[in-house]
């Protein structure tokens, strides 16, 4: 269900949209992954949504439409960063603000001139990743966040802020303390109470606190994990946010196709200004990058000359990968969105098929949709 409401589908795909289908089932039969989702929509209208392989292969059971992913990192844009959106919205946060502003540990040395726009953005200069969960779980459990930030911290900048973009998950590991700091509430609490909730997206799109039961759900196995010693099935992948308790601002959050659908219909109608939740000024602000090769607030864009979403969407395009080989992409000037949930890292991370095999998708269902690489605008 997603938007809360039943999904609007088309009479009948696309004849074409065969060759989309014989895509996804050759990558399953190859192992690109062993389970998948695939949804797409065009004007709001789901024209597919189909499951393929399985949830793991030591069950063999089938994935199906309504089968939960570890979204990785797209936890980033679908909870940190709208959470963000939301606040501002409600004149809580202002984006330009200074770090230290909502955690003020940030107040003195490199970090002093970081901004929550250049964590949203990847222009803060940190590093992309660090391996704190190896210091972190020898901790209590209840000293661990304020650990995390005293560790980033004193990590240095490779670059002044707003040099230049180096995508890193310690700045959402921030962003994510930032909403936690403004709404006194639990990231995971946080964005149900935004965002999902009152988008009817809450038993789509969750976190799975480490404490918390988990719900009687089909759920999508990633991998046997080496640190941990087990096959992790409702239990976060990422090692950071996995000695974070499963809730992070990087990295954590689960959900259905339906679910970041949902989220990615909200985000075309407020762009259009008919939104439930957003406005269409803050909306474009997000999801309009600010400079040329930069990314928009929390939010990729086609990147040249290789776009992960392939050569047929427009520059007006939003998307994010994330590692456990989820991904999504909306065409804002199409209305085209492109939801695609694996498990690739199943039953091991060092399978990167998906990398060549994602813009080959896309492209396909372009092609099942009449259209080709849109017109570039001239240098």
């Amino acid at each position: 269900m997603a938007d809360g409401r039943r999904v609007r589908r088309a009479a009948r795909p696309p004849r074409d949209f065969a060759a989309v289908d014989r895509c996804m089932r050759q990558a399953a039969a190859r192992g690109v992954f062993p389970g998948a989702v695939l949804l797409v929509a065009l004007g709001g209208r789901v024209l597919v949504h189909r499951a393929y392989g399985v949830t793991d292969f030591e069950s063999g059971r089938d994935v199906t439409a309504a089968t939960v992913f570890d979204l990785a990192s797209l936890t980033k844009p679908l909870a940190t960063a709208l959470c963000l959106l939301r606040l501002a919205e409600q004149k809580r946060v202002a984006i330009a603000r200074p770090l230290s502003r909502f955690l003020p540990a940030f107040g003195g040395g490199d970090k002093a001139g970081v901004t929550l726009a250049h964590l949203l953005r990847h222009t803060a200069g940190l590093p992309d990743h660090r391996p704190f969960f190896r210091a972190l779980v020898t901790l209590p459990a209840g000293e661990r966040a304020a650990a995390l930030e005293e560790r980033i911290r004193r990590e240095p900048l490779l670059f002044p802020p707003g040099a230049r973009t180096l995508y890193s998950d310690l700045g959402f590991m921030l962003l994510g303390r930032v909403v936690e700091a403004v709404t006194g509430r639990p990231l995971d609490q946080a964005a149900a109470e935004l965002v999902y909730r009152p988008l009817g997206l809450e038993g789509e799109l969750f976190f799975l606190p480490a404490a918390a039961p988990r719900p009687a759900r089909s759920f999508a196995a990633t991998e046997r994990c080496p640190f941990r010693g087990r096959l992790l099935c409702a239990e976060v992948h990422d090692e950071n946010a996995w000695a974070l308790g499963g809730v992070a601002g990087h990295a954590g959050l689960f959900g259905t196709a339906a679910g970041v659908f949902g989220l990615l219909e909200e985000l075309r109608r407020a762009r259009q200004g008919r939104g439930r939740l957003f406005s269409a000024a803050a909306a474009a602000a997000f999801l309009r990058p600010r400079t040329a090769g930069g990314r928009a607030l929390g939010f990729d864009v086609p990147q040249e000359p290789d776009p992960s979403c392939g050569r047929g969407f427009s520059p007006q395009s939003v998307g994010h990968l994330g590692f456990t080989g989820t991904s999504f992409w909306l065409d804002l000037e199409r209305g085209l969105a492109v939801v695609l949930l694996t498990n690739r890292v199943h039953p091991s991370r060092e399978n990167l098929l998906i990398r060549a095999f994602r813009p080959a998708l896309h492209q396909a269902v372009v092609r099942a949709l009449g259209g080709g690489p849109p017109a570039r605008p001239r240098a």
